[in-house]
């Protein structure tokens, strides 16, 4: 399954809400990336704020969300609310693996998503590498969940993949978009020029 973290404040991005930024083809960043990750797996969560309202963010009704209560301490504290939830949800109790994507990445090709999934168990940590970089979604087995879930502040689960360095393992694919997320509009700009050269188009945006 898919975690998708989308309960950031993004401050580096300036006033405005970058989930909802316009890509070229006219989606916007947040409901894109969404896109792409439901058409690699079967089983998907994206991750908000309590007081987002999913629709505002682009996204459609029946995408399955997860709050994350404590998301104004950080990115570490929203993937261990996010984890919480499905290890405690009876529905998911036969689900091995999570993939933990970032919401600001729409250049991921389903092919790299599609091919870590088919390798991932729960006793081991995948994530992509891309021209010896290592990039995202990184897959947690549930193994690991426990020390997710007791995650805080805004420091992620570099932690746990250091601790565990014997079950992680780096698995090279031919995709740069692995390698790039969206954390300035100047990103955003040169992502745009990055979209259009792969033939997404420049449909020019909704109303």
């Amino acid at each position: 399954m898919a975690v998708v973290l989308a309960a950031g404040y993004s401050r580096r991005f300036g006033a405005a809400d970058k989930r909802i930024a316009r890509l070229p083809d006219g989606r916007r960043l947040l409901a894109d990336t969404v896109t792409r990750a439901q058409e690699a797996f079967p089983l998907l969560r994206v991750v908000l704020r309590e007081e987002d309202d999913p629709a505002a963010l682009g996204l459609p009704r029946e995408t399955p969300l997860l709050r994350a209560p404590r998301a104004e301490r950080g990115l570490g504290a929203s993937l261990a609310d996010a984890i919480a939830a499905i290890a405690g949800d009876d529905a998911l109790a036969d689900t091995g693996a999570a993939a933990i994507l970032l919401g600001d990445m729409p250049d991921i090709a389903v092919t790299p998503l599609a091919t870590l999934s088919s390798q991932a168990d729960r006793s081991r940590i995948l994530r992509p590498s891309y021209a010896g970089h290592p990039g995202h979604p990184v897959f947690f087995g549930r193994d690991f969940w426990p020390e997710l879930a007791a995650l805080n502040g805004d420091d992620g689960a570099r932690d746990v993949i250091r601790r565990h360095r014997d079950r992680y393992r780096e698995i090279a694919v031919e995709d740069p978009g692995v390698c790039r997320d969206i954390d300035t509009p100047a990103e955003l700009a040169r992502g745009a020029t990055l979209l259009i050269r792969n033939g997404r188009g420049t449909k020019a945006p909704a109303s």
